[in-house]
Formats: structure tokens, C-alpha cells, sequence
């Protein structure tokens, strides 16, 4: 029986109950006797079933989904049901192991051996948060509470806390960007609890005269307002996200299941016909190539949309765009080397609107894959409109021989710059630089060009202890040398097997019109040269 069968069968069995209970009420008659009437009562899980339901999958199912699979009849279907389940969330369905559910029971079990105290780990609010959306980016932990210093955004002053945690995440999709989650355990047990405000953690805010504010010692706000959480003068030093609206909303967004991802989005790059024309969204995609070994290459895909194609909302002031992402990376057989899938959100006050319009919204991602002939589909979607537009891609990842000079694509970059502690698991990241690629190719007079480039297997010279390649920027404007540079391999701190070029090409005192940068990369003791081209336009 196949999947669409399955979930059939159960919307049928959910109206069928549904009418059922209508024909009886029908019937009935005043001088009936509900109590004479036969009682119809469900056949009731199986234990294997009722725990699956209610402790397994309980904090990732769907309230469709549970539906769904309460109205199934028979084992049969509840296995088939269970085997989609999984499947829906499998990251890669080709292989045979579905690395969402291994990662989901090891979750589960690291839960109940960190977190048990008097109730299972699993079912505790940390074990919660864990199971349902992984391990958080980093953790401040308190784990025997005491003095503490409250940030300015918490009022400042001093005061002795219960053992409280607070767990950061980057991004979880449908909860926002930048989450902090605070665990306070009031009780000593070990039982950390989910804090609704930053004052559940002060072990003294119901001691009279202890533990004040900076606002509270100097006679400003009242401990009572504090406790009873009413607005006060220390809210207008609040973070956005310790704003108690805010905070609800997270909390409340953390209780529901996390997103299934963009199942439909993977449909219609299966089948593409007539997206573009009924719902046109317009988006361009660069692919490059990085090496990483002999026999795996980094291959990055961006994707940049024009913001003026996007629809904004308001949301909570802030005027907001989401567009949805997924892309599928197929080789030559059919067989399926990778997806990713992501959300892309941009934010503008009212007053910004109109200047972040006229910018792109930029997304990568990036994938190891092995030398070959492959083909990516990217559907993006925008989550107001529902607009949509989809790009298939044939593309051919090179083979870096390990001996052989070569080098990585050639990228013209709107960014160009080192890394810092922010940029950690960030995107566009590639090895100590962060780099957005400018898609467009457009530049304004006075933006510096970003122009960057790895350089793989360049012998050193032994007298000079410097790479033994010649490397010149060469610009070229109506096919005329406007400037040429030589690298002179200052600061490099990369081995001689990946030489790393970065550059920022000042545009101040270029005319405005068309332009094209040459890479020339000459081998000293082959002889070798490879040419690397690059094309940019300067606006006023």
C-alpha cells in the first residue's frame, strides 16, 4: 500500500467517524434512552504503539500527523505509517540509514543520562528543548547559582541566584534567529526549569532590601512592580528578546513541533512545469569550487534574489520578508549527493523599506562532494506570496590532482574580509575569510572589489622561501590594460599546498562602465599557467 494510500485511508476513517456520529444523533428520539443504546468504542493501541505516540515522537509529531495515525485500523498501516513518518524527515533517502532518527534516539538518550532528576530525562524541560531541537550552539552554565552581576539589560546590581543555565542557538526555523533559552532550578533538585523572565533565576527577589536593581537602590522602580512584572523604567534598557511579549513568543514557538521541512518545495523541482510562468520569482545561482582533498572538492551554491521581488509585513514593527529555500544535488545515475533547505529572512524598519528593497537578500550553502558530473535544483519561494521560481543546473565538480598546480573558481566578491568569533558555523565562510559572492557583478564607484582565490600544490622556493609561482591581477577595460599587480605573497599563512589570495580592488578612481579582471598564475619551475577571468560593472 503506498504512502498517499495510507494517509487516505486515514483522512477517510477521521470523515467517516465524523458522519458516523452525525446519523446517530439523527436518529435518535426523545423517549430513547441513551442508556439502553450500545456504546461503540475504538479498538485501543497496543502498548508498542500508545509509547511510540506518547513518549518516542511526542515532541516532533504534528497534531495532522497524530490525527492521522490514531484513526489508522490496522498494525499494518501503523508500520507504514511509522516508516513515513521517518522518511518525510530522512536528510538523505538514498542511503540506508535515516541519520534524522539515529541522531533523534541518541538525542533521547543523552537526554535521560544528563538531565534524570526524580523524572525521566526526556520528559524535563531541558531534555525537551534538546530532543526537539538538538544540541543548542553553546551553554552558559551555573551550575551552583550564588553571587552574580546583573547585566544592564536585567537592571544591574548584584544579587545570589538559584543554579541556572542558558542555552544559545544561531537559528532554529519557525522559533527566529539568535534564541537564548534560561533553565532556572529553584529547588535544588537538579529539575532545570524553562524561566518566562530573567527575575525566576534571583534567589533573593522576595527578600525585602536584598538583591536590588541599580533602579531599586536609587528609588526609581518598586520590587513589587518587579515581581509582578508590570512595566517599568528598566524596560527601556530590555534586549528585544528579553521584551516579555517576546519572550512568550519564543517560548510559546518552542512548544510546538519543529517545521517538516519544505516537502513541497522538493515536488515541484521533481516536477517544474509552469512555476516560473505562474509565479514568478527571479533569482540568480553561482557555483564554485574549492578543494578539500584528492577526492573531495567544497562545491558552495549561491543563491541572490532581488529584495524588490519579495512582499514585506509588518511584523512587530518591524517590516519582514521570508523566502523559503531547497535545493537537490543529483549525479549523472539519478542518485541523490545532497539537499539543504533553509529559511531567508530580511528586516527593515519602516524608514529603511525603501533602501533595503533596493539590496538582494544572499543565501549559501555548501557541500563535499566527489569529482563528477551533477545537476542541482533550487526552488525558492516566497512564504507571504507564495511567488516561486526554480533553477536546474547541470554542473561538473574538477578533479584536483594532488602533484599538479591548479586553483579554486575565481570569485568577485561584494565582502572580502578575515573571520571573527561571530562568523563560527556561519555561511560564506571559506577558510579564514568570509566572502559573499556579488552575483549581480555590480559595483558603485568607491565599493571595493573583493577578488579572491585559492592556489593548490605551489612549489616553494628554497632560496627565497616564497611560493615559486608568479601571480598578476590584470585589469582590462574595452579590451585595453588599465592595471596589472603582482601578488607579493605578503602575510600569506597558508602552506605551499593551498596558497590563498585575497584582495581589495579600489574602484575611487575608476571611470564607471564594464570591466574584466585576469588572474594570471604561472608555475616558476613547470612553466605552468592558468588564467582565471572575472567580470564587473562599475555604476555611479
Amino acid at each position: 500500500m503506498s504512502r498517499s494510500d495510507i494517509l487516505g485511508k486515514a483522512l477517510v476513517a477521521v470523515m467517516a467517524f465524523g458522519l458516523g456520529a452525525l446519523s446517530i444523533s439523527a436518529q435518535k428520539t426523545p423517549s430513547q434512552d441513551v442508556s439502553d443504546q450500545a456504546r461503540k468504542v475504538g479498538k485501543e493501541l497496543n502498548q508498542a504503539y500508545k509509547k511510540w505516540l506518547s513518549e518516542d515522537v511526542k515532541y516532533i509529531i504534528t497534531k495532522e500527523e497524530e490525527r492521522a495515525f490514531r484513526a489508522l485500523q490496522t498494525d499494518e498501516e501503523r508500520e507504514n505509517f511509522i516508516e513515513y513518518f521517518w522518511r518525510r524527515r530522512d536528510p538523505n533517502p538514498d542511503t540506508e540509514e535515516n541519520e534524522y532518527r539515529d541522531e533523534y534516539y541518541e538525542r533521547i538518550a543523552y537526554a535521560n543520562e544528563r538531565f534524570t532528576s526524580g523524572i525521566p530525562g526526556w520528559r524535563t524541560d531541558r531534555g525537551r528543548i534538546y530532543i526537539a531541537w538538538g544540541k543548542p550552539d553553546s551553554v552558559e552554565s551555573h551550575p551552583a547559582g550564588g553571587s552574580y552581576d546583573r547585566p544592564s539589560y536585567e537592571g544591574g546590581g548584584s544579587t545570589t541566584t538559584y543554579p541556572f543555565e542558558i542555552w544559545f542557538y544561531r537559528n532554529l526555523d519557525g522559533v527566529g534567529s539568535g534564541v537564548e533559552i534560561e533553565f532556572v532550578d529553584p529547588t535544588g533538585t537538579g529539575e532545570y526549569r524553562i524561566a518566562r523572565n530573567a527575575n525566576e533565576k534571583d534567589a533573593l527577589l522576595f527578600v525585602p532590601g536584598a538583591g536590588m536593581t541599580l533602579n531599586e537602590q536609587l528609588g526609581i522602580d518598586s520590587r513589587a512592580d518587579r515581581i509582578s512584572g508590570v512595566n517599568n523604567n528598566n524596560n527601556n534598557y530590555m534586549r528585544q528578546q528579553d521584551m516579555p511579549f517576546e519572550r512568550l513568543r519564543v517560548l510559546t514557538d518552542l512548544q510546538r513541533p519543529p517545521q517538516v521541512k519544505f516537502g513541497d518545495l522538493e515536488e515541484y523541482a521533481r516536477n517544474p512545469s509552469g512555476i516560473i510562468s505562474d509565479n514568478p520569482l527571479p533569482f540568480d545561482l553561482r557555483i564554485d569550487f574549492f578543494r578539500q582533498s584528492e577526492d573531495r572538492v567544497i562545491v558552495t551554491f549561491t543563491v541572490q534574489a532581488s529584495n524588490k521581488g519579495l512582499s514585506f509585513k509588518n511584523v512587530g514593527g518591524l517590516e519582514t520578508a521570508m523566502l523559503n529555500v531547497y535545493g537537490r544535488v543529483t549525479a549523472v545515475s539519478g542518485k541523490r549527493s545532497g539537499i539543504f533547505e533553509d529559511a531567508i529572512t530580511t528586516y527593515a524598519t519602516t524608514e529603511e523599506l525603501s533602501s533595503t528593497q533596493d539590496r538582494k537578500s544572499v543565501y549559501q550553502r555548501a557541500l563535499a562532494l566527489t569529482p563528477g558530473t551533477y545537476k542541482v535544483d533550487v526552488v525558492v519561494r516566497d512564504v507571504e506570496t507564495g511567488n516561486r521560481g526554480i533553477i536546474n543546473q547541470g554542473f561538473s565538480v574538477p578533479r584536483y590532482d594532488e602533484k599538479t598546480l591548479s586553483t579554486s573558481s575565481l570569485v568577485l566578491a561584494s565582502t572580502l574580509r578575515g573571520t571573527d568569533e561571530r562568523d563560527i558555523g556561519a555561511m560564506f565562510v571559506i577558510g579564514g575569510a568570509k566572502v559573499i559572492p556579488n552575483l549581480e557583478g555590480t559595483y558603485k564607484r568607491g565599493q571595493d572589489v573583493g577578488v579572491y582565490l585559492q592556489v593548490y600544490n605551489a612549489g616553494i622556493d628554497q632560496t627565497t622561501l616564497r611560493p615559486a609561482v608568479d601571480v598578476q591581477y590584470v585589469l582590462m577595460k574595452d579590451g585595453k590594460e588599465v592595471l596589472k599587480q603582482g601578488e607579493d605573497w605578503s602575510g600569506l599563512s597558508d602552506s605551499g599546498q593551498r596558497l590563498t589570495l585575497a584582495r581589495l580592488l579600489p574602484t575611487a578612481t575608476l571611470d564607471t562602465g564594464d570591466y574584466e579582471i585576469k588572474v594570471l598564475t604561472k608555475d616558476l619551475v613547470g612553466g605552468q599557467v592558468i588564467e582565471n577571468k572575472g567580470k564587473f560593472r562599475i555604476m555611479d
